[in-house]
């Protein structure tokens, strides 16, 4: 039996082909130009609520910033339609997820995320010294990342190398690719299709809405890379 030796549909599975089968789903075989459009919009604001929908692996990126003396907080813009972000510093960052201190030796040293009431609660914020802990914030148009302690002399020209979540990124273009993995493309057109229905189908919301939720609960669980747990319990000694 012969098959096609591809692995690659979701490559050329273009954004007016997502919204044809959308359209299609919920029974709309004639639509405007004004109907693609508000579903290219539609696709882009359930892009944005997969944000809340937890952590998306495909979407965990790498990068390095390059530490500046007396320095202790580095932006990372949206785009760079809302500023420059420091050095080496990437845009589109969503959140930090993990970080550490690289030495010029390539040797990384952990840091520790605190929140902002432990990082409130330090001392001498300005203190120069190789950094140990970081607090992020996370605003409308950037992230920053603010170090404790601040790099100093020693530490400039130096990286504070991170993992980071980038956002998902904008529908753009019909003929451009979703950025999404092919495990989450059925449950991008089962969402799309909801999205819709809301619209023009609202007979077809609740049956819409169990087979995106149902899809999209699959694509997460399968989401991200296994790994081996190791779980050993803790030994007492009586005090003698």
């Amino acid at each position: 039996m012969a098959t096609s030796g591809t692995t690659t549909f979701e490559s050329s599975f273009y954004i007016d082909d997502i919204i044809t089968e959308a359209y299609e789903r919920v029974g709309r075989f004639d639509y405007s130009g004004n109907d693609i459009k508000t579903a290219r919009r539609s696709l882009n604001i359930m892009f944005q609520e997969w944000a809340n929908r937890g952590l998306h692996y495909w979407e965990v990126k790498n990068n390095s910033i390059t530490l500046v003396a007396g320095q202790a907080e580095y932006t990372m813009y949206r785009s760079t339609a809302d500023g420059t972000s420091d050095e080496t510093a990437v845009y589109g960052v969503d959140d930090i997820l993990e970080a550490s201190y690289r030495n010029s030796s390539n040797v990384d040293f952990s840091l520790t995320k605190i929140n902002r009431s432990e990082y409130q609660g330090l001392s001498s914020k300005t203190q120069q010294g190789t950094p140990t802990q970081y607090f992020v914030q996370r605003f409308i148009d950037k992230v920053t990342i603010t170090l404790y302690l601040t790099p100093g002399s020693t530490e400039a020209g130096n990286f504070i190398n991170y993992y980071y979540v980038s956002r998902i990124q904008d529908a753009g273009a019909y003929t451009n690719e979703a950025d999404v993995p092919y495990r989450f493309v059925p449950c991008m057109v089962a969402g799309l299709a909801y999205y819709l229905s809301q619209k023009f189908k609202p007979e077809l919301v609740q049956q819409m809405k169990l087979l995106y939720e149902d899809e999209l609960k699959r694509a997460l669980e399968e989401d991200g890379s296994s790994s081996s747990s190791f779980i050993t319990p803790k030994t007492y000694y009586p005090n003698v």
